[in-house]
């Protein structure tokens, strides 16, 4: 059982589920038209490699230091290095996120979909896509080369990363609903689905909680279907788990209350 914030500076409200509670220091930033996907070339390939490792590094420190995390894998991703893979996740963590799944799926290579706007921030911006970051495009003439790097990367065996909550509440416990159109990566490129679920319990003598991530799968599009009801079936299947996985959190270092209980608790 979840226990109850300390503080009314550890509860936010919204009136949607598509409110950001984290924002880029460049939160418009847009792709420009002749952005690349995918650099080939022998000098790009070392240079990814080398930032990659770094940024799996920099998780391992990172998720034991500041996230005291630990990992529950229910599958191992040694058991699918040849096929690629899609890994859902909900989005909870504004650093963790970024560097995490490449640790949770290890030994596969990971490329995450992301917000344009996390290019925007000054210094690591420029250094995502080299970690393995996709950035969604800015408009339908970019779209068909970023599913075909898409399409590329899953080809090559890696993982494919989806935050289909979209927007970042930070230590959030809840699974927020999320559209069907996500999994659309899984379907059209019939690969096998995973889902990555973080979970929040109690630390001895911290107010800030310990993290356990949760890896499950493979769940897969059913045959005879529509393509649309083939991805609305995934996606229930996801939620289904990541729901079930959710309650093994044990606390709200930050509570999310929709915004018509605001006046009702400051009457408090």
């Amino acid at each position: 059982m979840k226990s109850a914030v300390s503080s009314k500076e550890q509860i936010r409200y919204y009136k949607s589920f598509q409110d950001d509670f984290v924002e880029s220091s460049d939160q418009d930033f847009a792709l420009p038209e002749d952005y690349v996907w995918i650099r080939s070339g022998k000098g790009a390939r070392i240079v990814r490699s080398i930032l990659y490792t770094i940024a799996c590094l920099f998780a391992r420190v990172y998720g034991k230091i500041v996230l005291h995390l630990k990992i529950v894998r229910a599958v191992d991703m040694k058991d699918y290095r040849d096929t690629g893979a899609v890994v859902y996740g909900n989005h909870t963590q504004p650093i963790g996120d970024v560097f995490v799944p490449g640790w949770v799926c290890a030994p596969k290579r990971c490329y995450t979909i992301a917000s344009p706007a996390n290019l925007g921030i000054p210094v690591i911006g420029s250094l995502l896509p080299w970690m393995g970051a996709l950035p969604i495009p800015a408009d339908f003439k970019q779209m068909k080369a970023f599913l075909s790097a898409v399409r590329q990367r899953l080809q090559e065996n890696n993982c494919i990363i989806v935050y289909p909550e979209q927007h970042v509440w930070p230590y959030c416990t809840q699974i927020r609903p999320y559209p069907a159109t996500a999994f659309d990566y899984a379907v059209k490129n019939k690969v096998p689905a995973f889902c990555m679920t973080t979970t929040y319990q109690h630390r001895r003598f911290s107010k800030k909680p310990k993290t356990t991530v949760y890896l499950d799968g493979p769940f897969f599009a059913e045959a005879g279907l529509s393509p649309q009801a083939q991805k609305e079936a995934l996606r229930d299947q996801v939620y289904a788990c990541m729901q079930r996985r959710s309650e093994q959190s044990t606390c709200q270092y930050i509570e999310y209350r929709p915004a018509q209980e605001a006046s009702a608790d400051d009457s408090k």
